[in-house]
């Protein structure tokens, strides 16, 4: 039934979950996943010349290069999760990022660039306290795509 599945994670414990699961859920279907992670765009706000705070290690302050990288190191990080299970069960995975501070959307626009069938994502990641129960970018997804979404708890 689904042939390509968008799976976007945070690294988080919820979303590595999730990431198990729909690597099962692939090789038993015989789908192909693209492993996806919204990397934050960096802060506008000047802390000092030539200086921005990284959202990654807030306590730290940052240049754009040094932001950039760290991000994508985190992303790499984080999508090499994925495609280690993938590699590991047998099933094809590519990956994808893209620079977003909204990440629902990020997540739609991923699925439908990459030509997915399904969106397969956990209920919450880190989001905090107000994605207690179903979290706001899980539930901006459902309600914001014409792509089917399967809701890992």
């Amino acid at each position: 039934m689904f042939k390509h599945i968008l799976v976007p994670t945070d690294g988080s414990p919820q979303s590595q979950d999730a990431v198990r699961r729909v690597v099962s859920f692939a090789k038993d279907a015989g789908a192909r996943i693209t492993a996806f992670h919204a990397i934050a765009e960096y802060s506008t706000s000047l802390l000092g010349e030539g200086a921005l705070k990284n959202s990654l290690a807030p306590e730290q302050f940052t240049t754009v290069d040094q932001y950039t990288k760290s991000s994508e190191v985190r992303a790499h990080e984080v999508l090499g999760f994925v495609e280690d299970l993938c590699r590991a069960a047998g099933v094809s995975c590519t990956e994808l990022t893209l620079v977003s501070d909204v990440v629902y959307q990020a997540i739609i626009d991923a699925a439908a660039q990459s030509g997915c069938d399904l969106i397969f994502m956990a209920s919450h990641g880190r989001r905090g306290i107000g994605a207690l129960l179903l979290g706001s970018e899980t539930n901006k997804v459902l309600t914001h795509t014409k792509i089917p979404v399967l809701v890992y708890r």
